[in-house]
């Protein structure tokens, strides 16, 4: 039985099962909360843009800048790319 995370997270089997696979705190809760909702399907939802390498380093910048990467002023092209994958 997964340990219950409070009402924040929906699905907590899920939750725990992406946190022991290495995925962040903010990533397990937001797939386990859309796997929890019956409407939605987060594996569906995903390839529809174009890789990050395909991406210019201002659309990189504005995408760090959207889900607040610190450092991202200093960092080149590569950086943003491992610090957004990281995210």
């Amino acid at each position: 039985m997964a340990k219950d995370h409070g009402p924040s997270i929906k699905n907590d089997d899920v939750y725990e099962a992406l946190r022991e696979d290495g995925a962040s705190k903010e990533k397990a809760a937001r797939i386990a909360n859309a796997k929890a909702d019956g409407r939605r399907n987060p594996s569906k939802k995903g390839g529809q843009s174009s890789p990050y390498e395909e991406w210019t380093k201002d659309e990189l910048y504005d995408r760090a800048r959207e889900i607040g990467i610190d450092g991202r002023s200093d960092m080149d092209k590569a950086e943003l790319i491992d610090a957004l994958r990281d995210h």
